[in-house]
């Protein structure tokens, strides 16, 4: 980077995530000139891939298991930008295959065409990890559910668990269907989710439309989608993409913003824009805002995060006949096969191999483990609930951690969520951290970029016209 300044005008977007793309693409769709400023080599935040040796070739990895619901409105519409709909198409039905571990039995949660919450009375009836008094208790709670108030503050201050307890949930139910979800999408158990983003995740994606809780995820790496695509998206709508550049200063001018960026220790250059987005994790944001963006600034820092931890098993044979399931009364949570996703099959070695990646949420107690110890826990247990495993050679084994994968859910976490808009006119905020009324998803995220872009376009002076539409 050659040092000196530019007035670039428009927008300047502090982040290549999820957010900080949304955000610039709506920007740069409304008509504004937008400069993207990334760290990182790449785009895509903390959903990316990357390669891996194996058998003469390499591996396309993702780094952890990312799926969405149909209910994730933004999220789907991102991707229609992206032109990338079909590489992460959805489930035509909800249906996910459920595995007792210790009576071997497979269950399965489906939906129907009828209307909420028929949709799902059908599966419930018939799910055999559950007492027939349990599904009774499950349809109570889920009516009370359905009544909840998302727009009560009241519901951030009490934990998932104790109000599943007071609605008669037991611990089984709580394991066998309501952290079967709840873990997954919140990143955390009920004890210890806020019941206000539990009540959202439950009420939007089990309980607004039939069809909400349909799966999608990538059937190619996600550095394809979230790198690629999205370069090429940003760059045909105009936006200059700075990667390996970190923002050092945000400072207030009488005619908008100066941001100085580096690509390295003697290498600066200043940009002079009308407004800043920025799009980074909580605590990086803190430490580059200007004194007084916010009321009690310091309170991002009190947004805590929680650990993701992802298993990789490469196996010489094939060992799961279904693209996934998820287990109950076993440590494994979610397993993806992804085989054909990682091109093992084109390698010269991967004929008649599979892999699979087993995705562990709320992982603090095995997020700083070593990789042996992982292993000789979760090998024997995939062997307990894949029987065809048993004998098969492991031919890879390998980890990755997200420790700060996303914001904590805890009760009282949407109090120290800010908006978008910040009291310094012109600067603005994305990310899933942020006041969505969503958890840490990937819709959270995109709808986070888009609420930024709408305020700073508002204030730009942009016909009402040309402001990124709010999702459903």
């Amino acid at each position: 980077m050659t040092a000196g300044a530019g007035r670039t005008g428009g927008a300047v977007v502090v982040g290549g995530g999820l957010a900080g793309t949304a955000a610039a693409l709506a920007l740069a769709d409304a008509g504004a000139r937008v400069t993207l400023v990334e760290g990182r080599p790449r785009l895509g935040g903390l959903v990316f891939s990357f390669r891996r040796e194996f058998g003469g070739g390499e591996l396309s990895v993702d780094n952890g298991q990312h799926v969405f619901l149909r209910c994730c409105t933004a999220y789907g519409a991102f991707l229609e930008r992206l032109g990338a709909t079909e590489l992460v198409p959805l489930q035509d039905r909800m249906d996910v295959p459920v595995l007792d571990a210790d009576r071997m039995r497979l269950g399965r949660l489906r939906r129907t065409a009828l209307p909420v919450p028929l949709h799902l009375a059908g599966s419930l009836a018939r799910y055999p990890h559950l007492t027939a008094a349990d599904r009774a208790s499950v349809v109570r709670a889920t009516l009370a559910l359905k009544g909840l108030d998302l727009d009560d503050p009241a519901l951030d201050a009490v934990d998932f668990g104790s109000w599943l307890r007071r609605h008669g949930q037991s611990a089984r139910a709580v394991e066998a269907l309501w952290d079967l979800v709840g873990v997954a999408t919140l990143n955390a158990p009920a004890a210890d989710a806020s019941l206000a983003l539990a009540a959202k995740v439950f009420k939007t994606g089990l309980l607004s439309a039939p069809g909400a809780a349909d799966i999608g995820w990538a059937r190619v790496p996600l550095g394809d989608v979230h790198d690629t695509l999205s370069r090429t998206a940003l760059e045909k709508a105009g936006v200059r993409v700075l990667l390996r550049t970190r923002a050092t200063d945000l400072t207030r001018t009488d005619s908008g913003w100066r941001v100085t960026v580096a690509d390295g220790p003697d290498a600066t250059e200043v940009l002079d824009t009308d407004t800043v987005v920025t799009a980074l994790p909580q605590r990086e944001t803190h430490a580059l805002l200007p004194a007084g963006t916010l009321d009690d600034q310091d309170r991002l820092l009190d947004i805590g995060t929680a650990p993701i931890l992802n298993l990789h098993v490469v196996y010489d044979r094939k060992v799961l006949r279904r693209p996934f399931f998820t287990a109950v009364g076993s440590p494994v949570q979610w397993v993806f096969d992804r085989t054909d996703t990682s091109g093992l099959a084109a390698l010269p070695e991967g004929a008649g191999c599979q892999y699979l990646a087993v995705s562990q949420s709320a992982a603090q107690e095995e997020i700083g483990q070593p990789v042996a110890k992982l292993r000789d826990r979760y090998l024997p247990e995939l062997e307990r609930l894949l029987p065809a495993a048993r004998g098969a050679r492991v031919r890879d084994f390998f980890v990755t951690r997200e420790r700060t994968a996303t914001f904590a859910p805890t009760p009282g976490v949407g109090r120290l969520r800010p908006a978008a808009r910040t009291r310094t006119p012109g600067l603005y905020l994305a990310g899933a951290w942020t006041a969505t009324g969503w958890p840490a998803t990937m819709e959270g995220a995109v709808r986070s970029g888009h609420a930024a872009a709408r305020h700073a376009l508002t204030e730009l002076g942009f016909p009402r016209g040309r402001l990124p539409r709010e999702a459903a």
